[in-house]
């Protein structure tokens, strides 16, 4: 059994992470957390939970792998300090890499980043050798954890940073979750005027590829992880309406007044800002080629399938 440490684990790619590679049964999994006794009461089972204080004081534990997926997210609505990134996204994954290094038993480090700490907008298919240039302080904190885990890597361990991009799937909210309301309700969708590709992630394959990762698979670097394929706006509006049963209903309103309505969204409470019109219709391809050829196979669950999976979970919910 690998002794695994998880931060996040109560989180969305955590608690999905947990139950994969429970399934597995090749792992003896502790979480690490600020309340420890609530998320021993949320992960029921789980070996052991440990003080993020505790950890990085008096804690003797030792563990195999350390998995980081903790993290401030990005704000849609913009009313973070931008201190908080870097607390959070930076100075706890220092203090956690640095635990790692110190554990003699240790001998893999995986790094749960974003696609923002190497760029917010793409022209093209995002590569990891594109010169990083976040805007955010999201992406910017993010950039500067990697930088730290970079200048600081270790011969003889394997340290892995993974850069997802949007990642979906069952007990998943957000945009996903508000176009498929839209469309299930038979409300016409807008935005057919705006032609866009963008990559998203199922939480399958983002767990099966952490699960190759755990058992060497990928050597020490900087992968992106995304679906074999990207999916337009269009696309995702007739997955959804198939799903639903539904007749796809797509407007080509000018852009010009989508524009207008998001940007009186940034001041009053409307479904549409400026922000989240970028998110539903720019185009954002990552490449996912640098990990499937360090995997030597593409990833099991389709962007279509994984995205089926997801709207099927929104009925069962709601």
């Amino acid at each position: 059994m690998t002794k695994i440490l998880i931060s996040g684990l109560s989180g969305f790619a955590g608690s999905n992470l947990y139950s994969y590679l429970t399934k597995q049964g090749k792992s003896e999994i502790s979480g690490v957390s600020r309340d420890k006794k609530k998320l021993a009461e949320k992960i029921s089972g789980i070996s052991e939970t440990v003080n993020y204080d505790d950890l990085f004081g008096s804690s003797t534990s030792r563990y195999e792998a350390y998995i980081h997926l903790a993290g401030k997210a990005h704000d849609l609505k913009g009313i973070s300090d931008e201190s908080e990134y870097f607390q959070v996204n930076y100075e706890l994954t220092q203090k956690l890499y640095d635990r790692f290094l110190k554990d003699e038993s240790a001998k893999t480090f995986i790094f749960v980043s974003s696609v923002k700490a190497a760029a917010d907008f793409t022209e093209g298919e995002l590569t990891e050798d594109v010169s990083p240039a976040p805007v955010t302080a999201y992406g910017k904190s993010k950039l500067k954890a990697e930088q730290y885990i970079l200048d600081n890597l270790p011969d003889d361990r394997t340290v892995v940073i993974l850069r997802p991009c949007m990642i979906h799937g069952p007990g998943n909210k957000g945009n996903l979750n508000l176009l498929h309301s839209i469309v299930k309700r038979g409300i016409p969708w807008p935005l057919g005027s705006f032609d866009n590709q963008r990559s998203f992630l199922s939480i399958a394959n983002f767990c099966f590829v952490i699960s190759m990762v755990l058992e060497g698979k990928v050597k020490s670097g900087v992968y992106n992880i995304a679906d074999n394929e990207p999916v337009s706006t269009r696309e995702l509006v007739s997955i959804i309406a198939e799903v639903n049963s539904k007749k796809p209903r797509i407007w080509n309103v000018p852009k010009p007044l989508i524009q207008a309505v998001a940007k009186t969204g940034n001041i009053l409470p409307l479904p549409l800002n400026e922000e989240r019109l970028e998110k539903l219709t720019e185009n954002f391809v990552v490449s996912n080629k640098k990990l499937i050829s360090a995997l030597g196979q593409p990833l099991p669950v389709s962007a279509r399938d994984g995205l089926i999976k997801t709207i099927e979970s929104f009925n069962k919910e709601s």
